[in-house]
């Protein structure tokens, strides 16, 4: 195997300073291309809240008139029928206006592979500095 020549001191810093440019545009491009993700993640949470706010609108309406119904019928099965149709819609409203929540809750909006990378980028970086600092 071939030794090199030694470099000039100027010439490693230069490379040192090119590579740690290089990883922090990596790590920003890494960071933009996952909040992207989260973004698009939270905008189908967004969804499913506003999905479970629309069926919670209709629940409370079909319950009004499940309501008037019952009061009017005393009882007879198509107010019982318009009870059972709007508890339907509440508890899928509640499962939307849930699974929306969870999506948009900030643990599962951070973003994780980019924080990974960042303290692994640093331990390297600590790792290679105590490596070559001479003793």
């Amino acid at each position: 195997m071939e030794e090199l020549p030694p470099r000039p001191a100027s010439a490693l810093l230069s490379d040192a300073i090119q590579a740690l440019s290089d990883l922090v545009r990596g790590e920003i491009a890494l960071a933009k291309a996952e909040m992207t993700d989260k973004f698009r993640q939270a905008g189908a949470g967004v969804g499913l809240v506003v999905a479970g706010a629309v069926v919670g609108l209709v629940a409370l309406n079909t319950l009004a008139g499940a309501a008037v119904a019952g009061l009017v019928a005393q009882g007879i099965a198509p107010g019982w029928a318009g009870l059972i149709v709007a508890a339907g819609a509440a508890v899928l409203a509640l499962v939307l206006i849930g699974l929306g929540r969870k999506a948009l809750s900030p643990g599962n909006l951070m973003p994780r592979r980019t924080a990974k990378n960042v303290r692994r980028d640093a331990t390297t970086v600590k790792e290679t500095l105590n490596h070559d600092t001479p003793h």
